[in-house]
């Protein structure tokens, strides 16, 4: 035997033992989670125990990041105890999961980011039926858009959180890279592309440089996009994200064709749960104001003068009022956080608190 294999020989053992001491803790790990569900469901109720806690999540996650000396990178080993999180919390209790579908498409992976493979991804066909799926109880959370840091603010959104009773528990931010993707072994030229009108103005300029004479055929989703270019004739090409590839089993012509590359979008999770006070924490309101001379500042003066900091303010006008839709740092439940809600509350024609939540940690 060589030098070489007797050294990787000894490493080899120490990976093994180190595996073997990871497994048994991943299961000591799990039993304490079953654990935590039976003292839940002894004192909460079978019925009304509450299993995922957004905020106990955001701690953990947080901590792992803080304490880690490397050489993996922070968030590669916060991920990994997301996935060892989302196996323990199935066992407390399997998470259903709505996101606007279908298959493939941002949304279902901006939910697999925050709750992990082991969450149960319920496609939906629209908007409205995310938010009526977790109102009926047939999906713990759901999540939705909310705003892309290219085309804005997703304003169907916004209105559904007037019609709906329901709280955002939580936020997930995804990079959003656009692939070129066609069948396997097409060579011929591609002569229509199909995506979401989004992606098509997210990759504009690449498209005009590399693809000027393709015919653009504008579809529901990403995914919508992928599953057709895999199905019609040779040239087909799709604008679609690395889900929809493996998905429909497409290979990447062209990697990241956004002419952005820092381009992101921002999901929210909603629920029917007050969420705790996590220590970093962002709160979405949604204010009626009439629509007069300075509505905005007396509505937001408030936040200046206790110097807190808004992260999103977007306006929208309807008959003789004003609706805003802002984001701030802070808990609900702070002392800096509750004389300005109720002053927003006296000062307004009608204050609707969306929730706290823990700030997006992934």
């Amino acid at each position: 035997m060589s030098n070489q294999e007797q050294e990787l020989g000894v490493l080899r053992q120490q990976i093994d033992s180190i595996d073997k001491q990871m497994h048994e803790l991943l299961n000591l790990r799990a039993t304490c989670a079953q654990q935590v569900a039976e003292v839940k469901q002894k004192y909460q109720g079978v019925q009304d125990a509450v299993f995922y806690r957004p905020e106990r999540e955001a701690q953990v996650l947080r901590a792992v990041m803080e304490r880690n000396p490397g050489p993996l990178d922070d968030k590669e080993v916060a991920r990994l105890f997301r996935e060892i999180m989302s196996v323990c919390l199935a066992l407390e209790e399997p998470m259903k999961v709505a996101f606007l579908g279908p298959k493939g498409t941002f949304t279902q992976q901006a939910a697999l980011k925050h709750f992990g493979q082991a969450a149960q991804s319920l496609p939906q066909n629209s908007l409205d039926q995310v938010f009526r799926e977790v109102t009926a109880g047939n999906a713990h959370y759901g999540v939705v858009p909310i705003e892309n840091s290219t085309e804005g603010v997703v304003s169907h959104t916004l209105d559904l959180f007037r019609q709906y009773n329901l709280q955002i528990c939580g936020e997930v931010e995804l990079p959003v890279h656009q692939h070129l993707l066609r069948k396997a072994g097409d060579s011929v030229i591609v002569t229509r592309i199909y995506a979401h009108p989004q992606a098509f103005a997210q990759c504009s300029g690449w498209l005009e440089q590399e693809h000027p004479t393709a015919e653009r055929i504008e579809v529901s989703c990403n995914a919508e996009a992928a599953r057709r270019a895999a199905g019609d004739a040779s040239g087909s090409a799709a604008l679609a994200s690395d889900m929809a590839a493996d998905l429909h089993d497409l290979q990447m012509v062209s990697r990241n064709v956004e002419d952005q590359p820092d381009s992101v979008a921002r999901f929210l999770i909603i629920g029917d749960q007050d969420v705790g006070a996590s220590g970093e924490d962002k709160t979405s309101i949604l204010v009626s104001a009439h629509h007069e001379p300075g509505a905005l500042y007396q509505l937001l003066e408030p936040f200046n003068r206790s110097k807190i900091s808004l992260t999103r303010v977007e306006t929208r006008s309807s008959h003789n009022q004003c609706l805003f839709y802002i984001d701030f740092e802070g808990h609900c439940s702070d002392d800096t956080i509750r004389p300005i809600l109720r002053e927003l509350e006296a000062n307004s024609v009608e204050l609707k608190l969306l929730g706290s939540y823990p700030r997006c940690v992934l």
